[in-house]
């Protein structure tokens, strides 16, 4: 198994452990770098676990936690406009952003409302070389790049068989979702990204990603590897989060 394993007894604990996390990783990035930049996951998991930092950050244990030097990016998101259901900043504005003082300016989400996925994905690439101050070869260390996992083995929005899966050069990039039905299109991360982050923590909860959790910890990994086998930080920690329903098997 590649990474490190925390199960808890249930989703609520997930929440709560997950929150823990996010909260201990900023408040080291802070100290040593003075800033937190994480990339975060949609989901209903996710969801549940920055409303736990939003009620949690003021009281935690290791101090409150400073969000002038928190800034956030997505993983990946829809094609929609950030005011629509399914978006993944919206997501994430109802259960943390509006709960927490943090700066307009340190949000940096997707700008998916761009009538082409495609050009989305290119603006968002812009926006991260600008920030980390990257040159056109190089990718950014992101502190904390918070993941989900998919029945069919996808994490962030790449997808098993999609070319996205093989992009080495871009930050970011357009790919079709499943199905590649109307609305479907996703703009993500790629590959190089999320395994340059110095964290990689994988958030997983419910029977149903069981049968796949067990495969991207247990193999057999034979080729095409699937998006989650491909998670191998170059030099960072990878962490698997996930409940007992997800993985039953572990003692």
């Amino acid at each position: 198994m590649r990474g490190r394993l925390h199960v808890v007894p249930d989703a609520d604990a997930l929440a709560r452990a997950a929150a823990g996390e996010f909260l201990a990783y900023a408040r080291e990035a802070i100290r040593a770098r003075g800033r937190f930049t994480v990339a975060l996951a949609g989901g209903d998991t996710p969801r549940a676990a920055y409303a736990q930092v939003a009620a949690t950050w003021r009281e935690w244990s290791g101090g409150p936690l400073d969000w002038s030097r928190v800034h956030l990016f997505w993983g990946d998101e829809r094609h929609v406009p950030p005011s629509d259901a399914r978006s993944n900043f919206r997501m994430a504005r109802e259960s943390l952003i509006v709960h927490v003082p943090l700066p307009r300016e340190n949000v940096h989400r997707v700008p998916a409302e761009m009538p082409d996925p495609r050009d989305a994905a290119s603006r968002y690439e812009v926006m991260l070389r600008d920030f980390f101050e990257l040159d056109d070869r190089a990718f950014p260390r992101l502190d904390l790049a918070l993941l989900g996992l998919g029945a069919d083995g996808h994490t962030a929005s790449l997808f098993p068989g999609d070319d996205a899966v093989d992009e080495e050069r871009h930050l970011a990039v357009a790919a079709p979702g499943p199905g590649n039905g109307v609305g479907e299109w996703r703009i993500t991360l790629t590959l190089p990204v999320l395994n340059r982050a110095a964290s990689v923590v994988v958030l997983v909860s419910g029977a149903g990603k069981t049968a796949m959790l067990h495969r991207a910890l247990e193999g057999p990994e034979t080729e095409p590897l699937l998006p989650i086998q491909r998670l191998r930080p170059e030099s960072g920690t990878l962490v698997w989060m996930v409940d007992r329903e997800a993985a039953p098997w572990v003692r």
